[in-house]
C-alpha cells in the first residue's frame, strides 16, 4: 500500500478571474467598469491536484512558490482541499506565479501569466522518495517548467522504475513550438485539449492526429469544450457527450477534467465510464468563479 494514489509535479499560481462584457483594457489612462473580479486557487497542478483530492484519492503535489502572500495562499488552500504539500519548496527570492484571466463571457478567455516561480522547479528538488510512496504521477504545465524540462525524461524514467502510472497534460505552449520528444512516449495517459492535440501532432484533423500519437502513448482523452471529448486506447474509441450546464466561468474545467480521468483510470474502470466521469467534473467545475469553487465529489459527479 502507497502513501499517495497520485503525486503532481507541475506550477503553482493564483489567478486573478476578470469578468465583464468588455475586459478589453483601453489604454491611454482611461478606466473601465467590470462586473466581478475573483482572486483564487489557480495553476493546472493546483486545480487538479484539488479535484483528484476531492475525488477521494490521496494527492500529493511538488511545485515552487514565493515567499509572499499569494504563495501562502496557494499553500494553505490546496491543505485546506486536503492535497499533502509537504514537497513543496518556497522560494524566498522569488514572486509567486500570477495568472490574469480576461473573460469576457463564460465560455471565452484571454490570459495573460507572470511566471515568477513557476518555471523555477529544478529535478534536484523533488524528493525521490515520493516516487515509490505514489501509485501514479501527473505532469501538468509541461511548456512553463523551464527548469525542469530539460531533466524530466529522466525523471519520468525513474518514476516507471519506481512502479508509477505517468499522465501528461502538456497545456499550451506559449512559444508554440510544441516540442514533447522524449516525454511523451514516456506517459501512460495524455490528456491535451483539441488545440493542444493538432498542435503537437502537426495536423489539422483529430482523428488523424489521434491516429498519430496513439502509436507513441497508449491511452489518448481529448478534451472538446462544448462538445465533449474523446479518447482513444489502441483500437478502442469512446466519445462523451457535453451535458447542458450553466457555465459561470470554465477556468481550470480541463484540470477538473483530468482528476475526473485519472480517478476512473486508477480505479480501473471501463474506458467510456471513465470518460464520462471526466466530463462530469470538467462540467461541473464550471458553476463556479475560479478553477476548484465548483468542483464535485465522487457522488456529485456520479449523480
Amino acid at each position: 500500500m502507497r502513501q499517495f494514489d497520485v503525486l503532481v509535479i507541475g506550477e503553482l499560481n493564483v489567478d486573478f478571474v476578470v469578468r465583464g462584457a468588455d475586459v478589453v483594457p483601453a489604454f491611454g489612462q482611461r478606466e473601465k467598469l467590470i462586473e466581478d473580479a475573483t482572486l483564487t486557487l489557480g495553476s493546472s497542478a493546483g486545480i487538479f491536484a484539488s479535484q483528484a483530492a476531492r475525488l477521494g484519492l490521496r494527492t500529493a503535489i511538488v511545485g515552487v512558490v514565493g515567499a509572499d502572500l499569494f504563495g501562502d495562499m496557494v499553500l494553505r488552500e490546496l491543505s485546506e482541499r486536503g492535497v499533502d504539500t509537504h514537497a513543496c519548496i518556497t522560494a524566498p527570492d522569488l514572486k509567486t506565479g500570477v495568472s490574469l484571466i480576461l473573460a469576457p463571457t463564460a465560455g471565452s478567455r484571454a490570459i495573460l501569466t507572470y511566471s515568477g516561480s513557476i518555471a523555477a522547479l529544478r529535478a534536484d528538488q523533488i524528493d525521490r522518495g515520493l516516487l515509490v510512496q505514489a501509485r501514479h504521477l501527473h505532469i501538468a504545465s509541461y511548456f512553463l517548467l523551464d527548469a525542469l524540462r530539460p531533466d524530466l525524461p529522466q525523471l519520468l524514467a525513474e518514476a516507471r522504475r519506481a512502479g508509477m502510472t505517468i499522465s501528461l497534460d502538456t497545456n499550451w505552449d506559449p512559444t508554440e513550438r510544441w516540442q514533447v520528444e522524449g516525454v511523451l512516449s514516456a506517459c501512460d495517459v495524455f490528456l491535451p485539449n483539441e488545440a493542444e492535440l493538432l498542435a503537437i501532432a502537426r495536423t489539422r484533423d483529430v482523428a488523424s492526429a489521434l491516429a498519430q500519437l496513439s502509436r507513441v502513448v497508449g491511452l489518448i482523452a481529448v478534451k472538446q469544450g462544448a462538445q465533449g471529448a474523446l479518447a482513444r486506447r489502441g483500437s478502442e474509441l469512446a466519445h462523451c457527450e457535453a451535458r447542458p450546464v450553466r457555465v459561470v466561468d470554465t477556468t481550470g474545467a480541463g484540470d477538473s477534467f483530468d482528476a475526473g480521468f485519472i480517478c476512473g483510470y486508477l480505479r480501473g474502470w471501463p474506458l467510456a465510464d471513465t470518460l464520462r466521469l471526466a466530463c462530469a467534473c470538467g462540467s461541473l467545475s464550471t458553476h463556479a468563479m475560479g478553477g476548484t469553487a465548483g468542483q464535485p465529489t465522487l457522488e456529485e459527479a456520479l449523480a
